[in-house]
């Protein structure tokens, strides 16, 4: 299908951005969301606002002990990054599990991210990174966790005429461990279910464990219950089952044509476990 007419600005400026926007335009990054839906009729802006024209917004750099990657940086550039893949590997190798080449060429991490679809990759990773936001607009500047900024299926705390400005992510040290596990859907790549975690060692003990999950749920979450069971606890394969199994505990799982919601629990069950068995044999 052919999209309504829109309007379509592309600004030489953030601000001209962020003021287009506070007057009721859309924003358009990748557009690897937005088009579809809007060939489909789903979705009728009358007016976008380009935010992949803006440079100041494609960024990947190290500041202060924390990771910053602006909003317009490609799913290609977070996967390809030295900085990232030495740094922080878990958004690297999330960023490489997204969709296929054409969709990691064009997407951005912000676009992603705003749109909160509940099968995205980066916000399994995002919520086990403990990663923040900065939201910018025309007359406002804040920054928001990972674990406050997604509230439901394709809802999060942005308000309007807001933009993701940035995301930004700490920098652990070598005794830390990460995995990013899913189960695609084999069409659009998009995770059944996805599962990152992020372990750090200490004395022969799992000293610190932070598990994010995908695709189970409307929304991406931090699984505590697991991550509970496991911090002080041996490495051991009963150990890792036993806090894996907890990761679907009290969430109400998607049912849909592509799994059911017990399948899909299975499967949180069994790619948490692999994720962090991954993460634990990338320890230093």
């Amino acid at each position: 299908m052919i999209a309504q007419k829109f309007e379509y600005t592309a600004p030489q400026s953030l601000n001209e951005a962020l003021h287009l926007l506070a007057t009721g335009a859309k924003p358009l990054a990748g557009g690897m969301s937005l088009i579809p839906m809007m060939k489909l009729r789903l979705a009728a802006p009358e007016h976008l606002v380009d935010l992949c024209t803006l440079k100041d917004l494609n960024y990947i750099r190290e500041a202060a002990g924390e990771l910053h990657i602006g909003a317009t940086a490609s799913h290609y550039e977070v996967e390809s990054s030295p900085l990232l893949r030495q740094k922080c590997p878990l958004l690297a190798e999330t960023a490489a599990a997204i969709g296929d080449v054409q969709v990691r060429n064009m997407g951005t991490i912000g676009g992603s991210v705003a749109h909160a679809d509940p099968a995205a990759d980066y916000p399994a990773a995002l919520q086990a990174l403990e990663a923040k936001l900065v939201l910018n607009g025309a007359k406002s500047e804040r920054t928001v966790s990972a674990a406050d900024f997604f509230i439901d299926a394709f809802t999060t705390a942005l308000e309007p005429g807001e933009i993701i400005r940035e995301v930004i992510v700490p920098i652990d040290d070598a005794r830390t461990g990460t995995s990013y596990q899913k189960m695609p859907q084999p069409a659009s790549g998009f995770a059944i279910v996805g599962v990152a975690a992020r372990v750090r060692q200490s004395a022969g003990k799992i000293s610190f464990v932070r598990i994010g999950v995908t695709g189970l749920s409307n929304r991406a979450y931090r699984a505590t219950a697991s991550e509970k069971a496991l911090e002080g606890k041996s490495e051991s394969p009963v150990e890792i089952s036993s806090a894996a199994e907890l990761v679907a505990q009290g969430i109400d799982a998607n049912s849909d044509l592509h799994a059911s919601a017990d399948y899909r629990r299975h499967l949180a069950a069994v790619h948490a476990a692999r994720a962090l068995k991954t993460a634990i044999s990338r320890i230093a």
